[in-house]
């Protein structure tokens, strides 16, 4: 349990989220497109910070300190790490990504290959944003109950609230506010804990003295893992309607460009801190059990400020994913199904009040199923695959083939459905993830398409750009 100190400068975070959530709505919320997308107006660092936040969630920060404490080793940090190198491919997609002044990706989708893709990518997103965001709110309510000694129900209610009230507030000027604050609060929070740790264990030399050779490896997973990573990431980054609307935000071309390279500086500067503090853990308390292994070496070797900090970084880590789906789920829905088929002329306020309604309800519902501690983790990773296998090709490709069919966009993003569900209930054959298998499916079945319907004359996709 946190004492009084550590615990203070959580709850001083907490109120700083809803100060922020406050003031964005206040002054910064005129129309629609301030409200979904920023005004269009963010700099490269704040995109930046936006992308790796939102990337960095428990997962990399919890469950990397977990992995180094268990079979990975040092290597874990390439959890991390994989995804800097992912992210930068994006840099040459990010100038189109933002010239298209789209808000979502079904509506890049649905301009280029007609309503059926449109509506179908819709769909598989919004599903996908659901679920994710119900595990983030758990997640973080754990992580509340976890860290400072209340209820798991009241943790969840706590996490949950804060994380829709801000979001419903200030939309995305809040969310990119926040999730600058966010990642100045995990990098620097676990940072500064770093040498606290390592002293209070004794040194580096008495660490290393205690720990495998092998695990000390800097490959140790090996390079197959490696690359599946990377390639995992990429995948990942380039259909999250999360990521993409960050790109979309940005002030230009140009900070697009420039944030996502500064996004994957920011991710490999970060990524073997918690894998050294799970090393530090399998020094020091070796009986441990491997997900316990950040908070222990934290509560147990660093002052009690320092355990604040760590306390509302991993708090961040995870409400920062949790308020970026319900806002996508909400605009998709808003832009791609409400106004798109069922009331073309909605009003810009109208928009903007059913997307804060869709926040609300979003975050009750997700709110709702972590009360009831449901496990949902299957569901979501079945869902993230779901929304990246098959319109990955549709999208990406999309975006850079100037020639491609009208029908490329539909029969990929059924291809690499169907594909990725199939991998998924084989249980991921030869070690390769469904999230690949149906993506790759999606991009072969786009390339054919493409090539068979231009040797029979058929049409071309709807361009985006004019040149």
């Amino acid at each position: 349990m946190l004492n009084s100190t550590a615990l203070l400068i959580v709850i001083l975070y907490l109120i700083g989220m809803l100060g922020i959530g406050w003031y964005t709505n206040r002054f910064l919320i005129k129309n629609s497109t301030d409200y979904m997308l920023a005004s269009r107006a963010l700099p490269a660092i704040m995109v930046a910070a936006s992308l790796s936040v939102n990337n960095i969630g428990g997962g990399s920060s919890v469950g990397v300190a977990s992995r180094a404490f268990g079979n990975w080793g040092l290597s874990a940090g390439w959890y991390v790490l994989a995804a800097a190198i992912g992210i930068i491919p994006m840099a040459l997609f990010a100038p189109r990504l933002r010239r298209v002044l789209a808000y979502t990706i079904p509506e890049v989708v649905g301009r280029r290959f007609g309503p059926t893709s449109h509506l179908i990518t819709a769909v598989l997103n919004i599903v996908a944003l659901f679920c994710l965001t119900a595990s983030q709110i758990l997640a973080s309510g754990t992580i509340v109950a976890a860290l400072t000694g209340i209820p798991l129900d009241t943790g969840i209610i706590i996490a949950g609230l804060v994380a829709i009230i801000y979001t419903v507030m200030g939309g995305l000027w809040a969310d990119a506010f926040t999730d600058l604050f966010q990642w100045i609060i995990i990098f620097f929070g676990l940072l500064i804990a770093l040498p606290f740790i390592i002293g209070g264990a004794g040194g580096w030399q008495a660490i290393v003295s205690k720990v495998p050779p092998a695990k000390m490896s800097l490959t140790g997973i090996g390079f197959a893992t490696i690359l599946s990573l990377v390639v995992q990431y990429f995948i990942t980054f380039m259909s999250g309607p999360e990521m993409v609307s960050r790109i979309y935000a940005a002030k230009d071309e140009r900070e697009g460009t420039k944030a996502t390279l500064l996004s994957a500086l920011f991710m490999a500067l970060y990524a073997f801190i918690p894998a050294l503090i799970g090393i530090v853990a399998f020094a020091t308390f070796p009986n441990i059990n491997g997900n316990q292994a950040l908070a222990t070496v934290v509560f147990n070797l660093a002052p009690s400020w320092v355990a604040g900090l760590v306390c509302a970084a991993i708090i961040a880590s995870t409400m920062s994913s949790a308020d970026s789906d319900m806002l996508c789920a909400s605009t998709i829905f808003t832009k791609d199904i409400y106004q798109r088929y069922i009331n073309p002329q909605v009003s810009d306020r109208a928009q903007i009040i059913m997307t804060r309604i869709g926040n609300v309800v979003i975050g009750l519902v997700a709110m709702g199923i972590a009360l009831f501690q449901i496990n949902i983790i299957t569901l979501n990773i079945f869902a993230f695959m779901l929304r990246a296998a098959g319109p990955f090709a549709a999208f990406a490709l999309g975006l850079v083939w100037r020639g491609a069919s009208k029908t490329a966009g539909l029969i990929s993003i059924l291809a690499g459905s169907a594909v990725g569900i199939y991998w998924q209930i084989l249980e991921e054959p030869y070690g390769i993830l469904a999230i690949v298998a149906g993506s790759v499916a999606g991009l072969v079945a786009f390339a054919i398409t493409t090539w068979i319907e231009r040797g029979l004359g058929g049409r071309e996709a709807t361009p985006l750009f004019e040149d």
